[in-house]
């Protein structure tokens, strides 16, 4: 049998005496963070709510310490592994679920598997997209809004909270837990003086190759901070089984510019959500640390590719968007990025001074020591 684990944030919770609701979007990285307006939302609409949050094991940093928030309820992935085999694991699982006696439950993903724990919950309410991603996915629900596929992911789950009866609050806000703080000053301290204060971000990797910019890209604008005197450090996001591949960008920097000058430290969720509440600028992919340093209000360029920022981008960031000059939008984006994940044609058609560009109205030319 799984058991169902809770987790506590950090922040001292006071006595609920409200109705307990359950935000269900366990994945993934990214899509957790921008999940975040929802969870205030509902805090700021009902102050003395339990309000829990069902998210995948690996996320569980990107709330756990969030003010508003409750409990972390841990999503088993592996109880649903080959659940039309043996589903004795995810029943036994969701039936701990129900003993919460969840009122009010919002399915924020719209999946057939989110869409069924909704309903094992049996809340008196339960809500969820009438038109979900998955065929049938509605029927775990009682409540169903229809949202326009065309908006942004963000404004999307902000129509289904609105819709509950809970007026928006879109607050991006991200929160660190104490020992991740305590890592970054260690981090800086190690690393020297300078790291405290100056050091930029590349987050190179993203799942589907498609979205990466090519790693030439990154090793120019890398080049030029450092040579122009932008930065002391960068700062490369890789996750371990990455790490090999990014030798082709550290190695011919750190022979430029010296090993210190780039480094690549390896770091759990909330060690990387320490990093990028305190780095200068982040230059990425459209990725999971896109969004976790939009929770932190950093300098962004964000390299887009076959996605469509109106959909997937830094929300209210359009400015730090960098995209392919005289590209047509794609159609179905998420269609060709799947079909075509090794196909990075699109995303090499942005230019390296496209991207300079963007980083000299993202940190500004006073930024030059």
């Amino acid at each position: 049998m799984t058991a169902l684990t809770a987790l506590s944030g950090a922040a001292e919770k006071a006595q609920r005496r409200g109705p307990r609701v359950l935000i269900i979007r366990p994945s993934a990285l990214g899509d957790v963070a921008r999940t975040v307006p929802c969870l205030v939302s509902l805090r700021s609409a009902m102050p003395d709510a339990q309000i829990d949050w069902l998210v995948h094991e690996a996320f569980t940093e990107v709330v756990r310490y969030h003010p508003a928030l409750d409990d972390v309820i841990v999503f088993p992935r592996s109880a649903f592994r080959g659940f039309l085999k043996t589903p004795f694991r995810a029943m036994a699982w969701t039936r701990e679920l129900r003993r919460r006696n969840y009122d009010i439950v919002i399915d924020l993903q719209g999946l057939l598997r989110s869409a069924w724990i909704t309903r094992r919950t049996r809340a008196r309410t339960r809500v969820g997209y009438r038109n979900t991603q998955e065929p049938l996915a509605w029927l775990g629900y009682n409540r169903r809004l229809h949202v326009d596929a065309g908006r942004h992911a963000v404004d999307r789950m902000l129509a289904l909270t609105e819709f509950a009866g809970y007026p928006i609050v879109p607050d991006m806000r991200l929160y660190i837990g104490p020992q991740d703080q305590q890592w970054l000053q260690d981090w800086q301290q190690h690393n020297g003086a300078d790291a405290a204060t100056d050091y930029i971000c590349l987050a190179p990797t993203a799942r589907w190759l498609c979205k990466c910019w090519p790693l030439e890209g990154y090793r120019q604008v890398a080049d030029r901070l450092l040579r122009e005197g932008m930065t002391q450090r960068i700062v490369i996001i890789a996750a371990p089984k990455e790490r090999d591949s990014m030798k082709p960008l550290i190695e011919p920097l750190q022979q430029a510019h010296g090993e210190g000058a780039v480094m690549m430290p390896q770091t759990s969720v909330g060690q990387l959500m320490a990093l990028l509440s305190r780095t200068k600028l982040l230059v990425c992919n459209d990725s999971g640390p896109l969004h976790l340093a939009v929770g932190f209000d950093r300098p962004i360029v964000a390299i887009f590719g076959p996605t469509d920022p109106a959909l997937v981008g830094p929300y209210q960031r359009e400015r730090c968007v960098v995209a392919p000059d005289g590209v047509e939008p794609l159609k179905d984006p998420r269609r060709y990025y799947r079909s075509h994940a090794n196909d990075q044609s699109l995303i090499s058609k942005v230019a390296v001074e496209q991207a300079w560009r963007r980083v000299i109205e993202q940190i500004g030319p006073e930024a030059h020591t």
